[in-house]
This record gives structure tokens, sequence and C-alpha cells, in this order.
């Protein structure tokens, strides 16, 4: 049987939404704030984009991540994600992207199930989460015995062609139980490499920097009201073609 690689790209507006119904991805991952590694969007950004994707478009599946840095949270952090995990749900989105580790760096199991059970049956990722506990492949069963639908991993390496031993491990270890999507660094010169180690899906950025220097500065900014990133319909597309799409 032909194996079909599904595409994912990560973006942040409905404008990225548009670009990846153009060039065929199955999915988008909704965030905000990509140079932080994503963060939970805004009530309406979801919205938005769900309306954009329509019946025809990818699936909207939401990051559901409460601040920048770790993924060890406190109660009220995990009640935050809670509730947005449902309101993801409740306007349209197909699924959210989850992760949550214990102080001792394993996936909390606990966090875990309360925020599958929150969507409800909908599709629940495990995120880069994974790429941070010291065995993946073992953390990988953790998350296939929740029922998660797939994990998103770089193969535990910075740019996920670098860890791509750890993601063949990954196939391997998930016997078909739970998806295996590699991401992180994908751009179209690794991304035929990536398909090739045997993941169900590849997930992709494909973003462009816009900075706006000048003026008073901003926040921690460095360069005045600080720089954006957006997504770029030329990148989406190189990455397609190399992958024969």
């Amino acid at each position: 049987m032909t194996r079909t690689l599904a595409l994912e790209i990560a973006v942040q507006d409905p404008a990225g939404v548009r670009i990846a119904a153009e060039v065929g991805a199955t999915r988008v991952e909704l965030a905000t704030a990509l140079a932080l590694g994503g963060l939970t969007p805004s009530p309406a950004t979801l919205e938005l984009a769900v309306e954009t994707a329509g019946a025809e478009g990818p699936e909207v599946h939401v990051l559901i991540r409460p601040r920048a840095g770790g993924f060890h949270y406190t109660e009220d952090e995990l009640v935050v994600s809670e509730r947005d995990v449902r309101r993801a749900i409740g306007a349209g989105a197909a699924g959210v992207v989850i992760g949550a580790l214990d102080a001792d760096g394993a996936l909390d199991v606990d966090a875990m199930a309360r925020l599958r059970d929150a969507a409800g049956g909908a599709s629940v990722t495990l995120h880069r989460a994974i790429d941070m506990t010291v065995d993946p492949v073992a953390t990988l069963r953790t998350a296939r015995d929740l029922g998660l639908r797939r994990v998103l991993t770089s193969g535990g390496a910075s740019v996920a062609i670098d860890g791509i031993d750890t993601l063949r491990a990954l196939v391997a270890a998930a016997e078909g139980g739970i998806e295996i999507m590699a991401g992180s660094g994908v751009d179209a010169a690794n991304a035929p490499g990536l398909a090739a180690s045997g993941v169900d899906a590849i997930h992709f950025s494909a973003k462009r920097a816009v900075s706006e220097a000048g003026g008073v500065r901003m926040g921690s900014a460095s360069d005045g009201v600080g720089g954006y990133e957006v997504t770029d319909r030329e990148t989406a597309l190189a990455v397609c073609a190399a992958l024969g799409r």
C-alpha cells in the first residue's frame, strides 16, 4: 500500500491558512509567536482561521501553550490550558497540540490526560516537548498509551534532519499505533530526506521575517518595535516541490 505523506504548516493568521490551502497542506498548526516556539493564539485569530479554512481547506489544529519557556506547568497554567483546549474545539478546530512535562523532565501523564480529556475526543498531538525528554522512544509509547493521535518531533535534535536516526527509531516503535510527524528546521533541501525516514507527516513553518527598525524601543526588542514573521508562499511551494507535491 502506498504511504501518503501528510504536510502540516505552522501558521499564525488567516493569511497563513490561505497559503497552506493553496499548496495543498493537510493541516495547519495555528499559533502565535513562532519566534518563541509558538504560543496559544487569540480567540479571534482562531475563529478567523477556522472560517478561512472552511470545509474544503486544511484542518486547523491549535497549539495550546500558555507561555514561553519549559513545559512544567503550575496548576493555574494547566487550568488556563484546559480552558483554551475547550475553546479551540468549541470554535471548530479539528484538534489541539499539547505538551506537559513533570519536574523530572518526563511526560506529565496526569496533566496530559487532563488536556486530552478537555479535547473531548478530538485529535490530540504531543508537540516537541517529547524532544526535551531523556528517552523520546519511551515518551512516544506513553503518548500512544494515552491515546494521542500523533507526535511532532525533531528526533531530539535542534534540527530534524540531525535527529533522523531517532526519527527512524520512533517510526519503528510507533508500530502504526501513533503517527510520527517530523518538524524543526525543515526546508526544501532536507524535506526529502526526512520523508524517506518513514515518518507519517512533515511539519514546517515556511516563515519569512519582517523587520521594522527605528522609533522608540518597545519592551525587550533591540531594534525599536521589533520584527515579526509571516508565512511565505514561495518558501512553502519550494518545500512542496521538493517533496513532489
